[in-house]
């Protein structure tokens, strides 16, 4: 009897342990690993987990449940956690989205969410789906709704706060890619390619000076609105500086706009230095917002082509990231 009720205590404080445990642990490994620490980070969090030599990682972290983003250089992943969750991840750089991999406690919920990534990868990695006809764009949309709606279907194993979260984000993804599909087509209307672009005057040049558009006339020109806090803008940089260099010696323009306040400044003038961005690289007035307003600027970046006469070729070009872009290029003779 003694030795039963030595069990029966051994056994509780076992499941007290379990039940009150406060911590995610994250182990894993990066193969063809991008940087020397992962970072897993969220609103109002943040924690660097130094990778060993062979990409190898273990922590614990103290988090509220909810999705983060893992990090590894500048490639990406989504990661949900909990607290309790034993979570093992395994990642090849080399096709980082493709190869996102869970195992352990969580592992349901966070392969949702790699899965989730590859589906917008395959139709929303450029904005091809924006080009499309209303019957076409319609069934395109369905098709992802229908596609991540699969994912997050009862008994999966994943708990109702999540599905619940997921089934919000999905719909939050429909309205936006119809609005965003609805701001293509005003711009088409609005914008038709040979119109006379808007204008700025005196925007101030990094090298020195001021420039206005109408300096640029006699190439094609070839516009990123941008700002140093803007994610999605920094991401395109090292694609813009490709296309730039391709296009060195060609008859057109990048000239890139920030459209960072006042207060960051010096932040602009310190980022166009130490990334050495090329290209003409100027900073919108932050007084005069008319070349914005007129170009209905909402988010960034934008990207817009202008002809060698000043003329609108797209006012809502593709990214350099997109192999659009030099197709255009190439039907122009650029």
């Amino acid at each position: 009897m003694k030795k039963l009720t030595v069990l029966i205590a051994a056994f509780a404080v076992f499941a007290c342990s379990k039940e009150t445990k406060d911590y995610t642990t994250l182990k894993g490994k990066i193969e063809n690993k991008n940087s020397d620490t992962i970072v897993v980070r969220g609103k109002d969090y943040e924690k660097k987990i130094l990778l060993d030599q062979d990409g190898s990682f273990m922590d614990t972290l103290h988090v509220k449940s909810a999705v983060y983003t893992l990090f590894d250089g500048k490639e990406a992943t989504l990661i949900y956690l909990k607290d309790g969750y034993d979570v093992q991840v395994n990642i090849n750089a080399k096709d980082f989205v493709e190869s996102v991999k869970y195992t352990g406690e969580g592992a349901n919920a966070n392969n949702v969410l790699a899965e989730k990534i590859r589906i917008q990868k395959k139709y929303l990695n450029d904005d091809s789906i924006f080009d499309l006809n209303r019957d076409d764009f319609d069934k395109t949309k369905s098709k992802i709704n229908s596609e991540l709606s699969a994912l997050i279907v009862d008994g999966a194993g994943l708990d109702s706060a999540f599905i619940a979260d997921e089934k919000k984000n999905n719909a939050q993804l429909g309205n936006y890619l119809e609005e965003f599909y609805k701001q293509k087509e005003h711009f088409r209307l609005k914008f038709p390619k040979g119109s006379e672009s808007p204008q700025f005057v005196d925007y101030e040049d990094f090298k020195g000076g001021k420039k206005s558009l109408e300096d640029f006339k006699g190439k094609y020109v070839y516009i990123d609105i941008w700002a140093t806090w803007c994610g999605p803008c920094i991401k395109e940089i090292p694609s813009l500086k490709e296309v730039e260099k391709k296009y060195h010696d060609k008859n057109i323009t990048f000239l890139s706009i920030s459209v960072d306040s006042e207060r960051d400044y010096e932040k602009w003038k310190k980022m166009v230095a130490d990334e050495n961005l090329g290209g003409v690289q100027l900073i919108a007035n932050p007084s005069d917002q008319k070349f914005l307003q007129d170009y209905m600027v909402s988010s960034i970046p934008r990207f817009i082509l202008l002809d060698p006469d000043g003329n609108i070729v797209s006012a809502d070009a593709p990214r350099p990231s997109s192999e659009k872009l030099i197709e255009i290029f190439k039907n122009l003779n650029i």
